[in-house]
Formats: C-alpha cells, sequence, structure tokens
C-alpha cells in the first residue's frame, strides 16, 4: 500500500459540522491501493459500514484525550459493489422527484426518500433537501443498489442529495 492520506476531521467536529462530504471527497481522490488515516474525536462506528460496502478495511487505534485514529485500507472489492458504484453524476438525467425534508426529524427523511425510491424506475433520479447529512441513509441506499452524490450548500444548513434509483432487488 502506497503512504495513506491523512485527513483531520476533529476541527469539523469541534464546530458542530458532519465531516462526511470531506471523508468521502478524500476517499474519491485515494490512488489506487492508497489507504486514508482519519482523526476523529470519537471511534466513528457508522462509517465503518459505509467504508467496508467501498472495499476498506479499517484499523482503530485510541488516541490521548479521546480523540481517535482510523486507519481505512483497501480491501478486494465487495461482492455486487459495481453496480451501486454511480458513474459520473453529470450523465444522470435531470430529477422528476423532488422531496424536502428539512423540517424533519429522524428517521423521516430516511423512510421518505426509501419510499420514494421504491416506486421509482431504475435510473430515475430524485433531489432531496435535508436538513442533516443523512449518514445511516448511505448504507442502506448502497444495499439497494441506488446512487447518489450529495454535499452541503454554500452555508453549510442544508443537505443536497441526488440519487439515481438502482435496480430494485
Amino acid at each position: 500500500m502506497t503512504d495513506a492520506l491523512e485527513l483531520d476531521v476533529r476541527p469539523i467536529l469541534r464546530n458542530g459540522g458532519e465531516p462526511f462530504g470531506a471523508i468521502m471527497g478524500a476517499i474519491n481522490a485515494l490512488a489506487p491501493g492508497q489507504g486514508l488515516k482519519l482523526y476523529a474525536t470519537f471511534r466513528p462506528e457508522p462509517l465503518f459500514t459505509v467504508m467496508a460496502a467501498k472495499g476498506f478495511g479499517y484499523e482503530a487505534t485510541p488516541l490521548e484525550g479521546g480523540d481517535w485514529q482510523v486507519l481505512f485500507m483497501p480491501t478486494a472489492v465487495p461482492a455486487g459493489s459495481a453496480a451501486s458504484r454511480p458513474e459520473d453524476p453529470e450523465s444522470w438525467p435531470d430529477p422528476i422527484h423532488y422531496l424536502d425534508c428539512t423540517d424533519m426529524d429522524p428517521p423521516e427523511p430516511m423512510v421518505q426518500i426509501l419510499t420514494q425510491l421504491e416506486a421509482m424506475s431504475e435510473g430515475e433520479v430524485m433531489f432531496a433537501l435535508l436538513g442533516r447529512e443523512p449518514v445511516f441513509l448511505f448504507p442502506e441506499m448502497q444495499a439497494r443498489g441506488h446512487a447518489w452524490v450529495g454535499d452541503f450548500d454554500a452555508d453549510g444548513t442544508s443537505y443536497r442529495l441526488m440519487i439515481r434509483a438502482g435496480r430494485q432487488p
């Protein structure tokens, strides 16, 4: 494995932010075979499932003061993952479904999004606006074969999510 890319999300977390977008951006920037060394203020358990679905194992080490260092290392490509990896989102059709979930409390946004996805045909695109990053939704969409891209808006108050419906199991 080549040298791991280092990403310290502790400042983001300490300022009340969601680091998932920065983590996924770092993962997308990795060279083949390269790992990611992540520094966080807590053991990021939900991230382990997301990263496993992307083909990464992990080694978590506690640091002084309650912080954690997690080394994500590429493993074999997970079975079935190729079908759920998005091709270039720029090539997706325009969204035909829109959901505004900004005023909903969890788990309602996830329920609404998954319900809408069940009614969509493969290849259709949905745009959803959320009040926070839906970290628990990502593994659910991965398991169902959907592709997505998302990030916070410029002022960091809303999370924008575009989802392309995959083949229903």
